[in-house]
């Protein structure tokens, strides 16, 4: 096998080890990207240069995509296609991005209301006496 047909695979696993990369492990370089993605190489490149994408490098400073910033990069996609400017694109990206972290954050933190609560029950309320509820009619 050449060196360039290696360069355009995944990293492969050894066959002990069956798992697949990490979905944010850089193992595809532009030209196997843009292919995966149905895009330019130089788009791949404007896309990185506006930030919109920013995949990982090598020592070299060659690009490697990963799956996430393969699926990142049809969201950008689909988003220019709806007539969305790069600069709005940029800030899109950046909300759900801080969105998807303040969500772990409050999953994190509902486990810990959890293992606290379950540790220390709240103590019972006083509560109102039920009794007969008397409606009025108003006459006029």
């Amino acid at each position: 096998m050449s060196n360039d047909s290696v360069k355009n695979q995944p990293e492969s696993k050894t066959d002990s080890q069956n798992t697949a990369p990490a979905d944010d492990a850089g193992v595809y370089v532009i030209s196997v990207a843009a292919e995966i993605s149905g895009m330019h190489p130089q788009t791949l490149r404007q896309y990185d240069k506006l930030g919109l994408v920013s995949p990982s490098r090598t020592e070299g400073r060659n690009r490697r995509y990963s799956l996430r910033d393969i699926a990142l990069l049809r969201a950008v996609q689909k988003l220019v296609g709806e007539g969305i400017n790069h600069a709005g694109i940029k800030r899109i990206i950046e909300l759900e991005s801080a969105m998807a972290n303040l969500s772990v954050e409050v999953a994190q933190l509902r486990i810990e209301v959890d293992a606290l609560l379950k540790e220390n029950p709240p103590k019972g309320l006083a509560t109102r006496r039920k009794g007969e509820v008397i409606v009025y009619k108003q006459e006029k």
